[in-house]
């Protein structure tokens, strides 16, 4: 792996988004992946975490001294400050917090922000340039909008479940929360948007993002096909139904090589290299629609071609013919890829203790104002007192709080 070493507190250039204060008061997945993203553009992230046990991530999957490895991912470049949301204190600071940020960010089920004295409107009036993004299962309004909702929720709700599956058998998910990083991505754009209507008018706003709305915006033509021909697309399994040929085929070392031969001159080229340039010709094969009728068909010429060859020596011979292909990647191909580390995606980041452990890089690449990975991923409560002091508390009225357990300071 390349070593792109970053130390914490290394100088960095300012993003584009350097100026741009946010409050984060959401946990998990969705609303922290917005605001990271934000982060990694130079805003200042100030992340709202109950004290003690802090946000419930801290803990997910495979720990390292106690804290998952995921955390140095989804809170990099943010502050944390732990405050009990429970308490009228601890909503007090909220709210200060608030009137001098442009973005809120939240994921809460809805009606909990109201439940704490917290609701968009009032902070609104307090701070009418206000950037208010929610996220919740189903949205702040319509039936079902009080239902406890998750991203594996949102996916089948959203047309996605039903699809990922091979005919016949039991669907099955992607494999990561791919729902609540689509609602993460939507908010994202929402707020940019949002920011740019204040900048002409001065208004903030409220952005209402659905997990399952997210995940239904990139189903790309299940409705329009239900509506005009009462189509209901089914599961494929690796295959992308009505576009040909595309699939996965099975190779002589027991891998799959992933083929995209559906180019009208790229299905030529592909014909001639697995030698059958008798199909390339065939005038019934030259458009998709005559393509996906001879599936089947087509399918077996190539994988019949794939089966005497290894993964390598079909991807050679595809890029040397120029049909786009690749290889089903674990993570550990993705770590040994000249490609990624090329392109600045496995990041080495060095702990407080010396270790080091890689991350994801940045995307999008920027070519002036680049994102960039400023500072590790917070202790619980390891800027409470700096942020506080921000606000105006003195050092007695910190210790006030804290003395109360509305407030906690780092913990180790």
């Amino acid at each position: 792996m390349q070593d792109d070493s970053i130390n914490p507190g290394q100088a960095v250039p300012p993003g584009a988004l350097s100026g741009l204060k946010v409050l984060e008061l959401g946990q998990l997945i969705a609303g922290p992946f917005a605001a990271k993203t934000l982060a990694d553009f130079g805003a200042e992230v100030i992340k709202i975490e109950p004290p003690g046990a802090g946000d419930p991530l801290r803990k997910w999957r495979m720990l390292k001294d106690g804290t998952s490895v995921w955390w140095q991912v989804q809170s990099r470049n943010k502050r944390s400050l732990a405050v009990d949301l429970r308490q009228a204190q601890g909503q007090d600071i909220v709210r200060r917090l608030a009137t001098e940020a442009d973005v809120l960010i939240e994921n809460f089920r809805p009606g909990a922000m109201e439940g704490w004295g917290l609701a968009p409107d009032d902070l609104l009036k307090a701070n009418p340039r206000l950037v208010v993004l929610r996220i919740s299962g189903y949205g702040q309004t319509g039936p079902y909008r009080n239902r406890p909702g998750f991203g594996v929720v949102a996916e089948a709700m959203g047309g996605l479940r039903h699809l990922t599956a091979e005919p016949g058998r039991v669907p099955v998910r992607v494999g990561v929360s791919i729902g609540d990083t689509l609602a993460a991505l939507h908010g994202v754009i929402g707020i940019l948007v949002a920011l740019q209507h204040r900048n002409a008018t001065g208004q903030g706003q409220v952005i209402d993002v659905a997990l399952y709305e997210a995940v239904f915006n990139c189903m790309e033509s299940l409705l329009p096909e239900y509506s005009a021909f009462g189509a209901v697309r089914e599961p494929a399994g690796s295959a992308l139904p009505g576009i040909a040929p595309t699939n996965a085929y099975r190779c002589s070392d027991g891998g799959y090589a992933l083929v995209a031969g559906n180019g009208d001159s790229i299905f030529r080229r592909l014909m001639v290299l697995v030698g059958r340039p008798d199909l390339a010709e065939d005038p019934a094969l030259g458009d998709n629609a005559g393509r996906v009728a001879r599936v089947e068909e087509l399918d077996r010429v190539i994988g019949e071609w794939t089966a005497t060859r290894t993964v390598d020596e079909v991807l050679t011979a595809l890029d040397s013919a120029s049909v786009p292909a690749g290889r089903i990647y674990t993570i550990a191909d993705i770590a040994a890829d000249p490609h990624y580390a090329a392109r600045g995606m496995l990041q080495e980041v060095r702990m407080a203790d010396g270790s080091t452990v890689a991350v994801p890089g940045i995307v999008p690449k920027l070519s002036l104002t680049p994102g960039s990975h400023r500072r590790n991923a917070p202790a619980l409560g390891g800027d409470s007192d700096a942020v506080l002091r921000e606000i105006g508390l003195t050092p007695q009225q910190i210790q006030a709080l804290k003395d109360k357990g509305i407030v906690a300071g780092a913990s180790a």
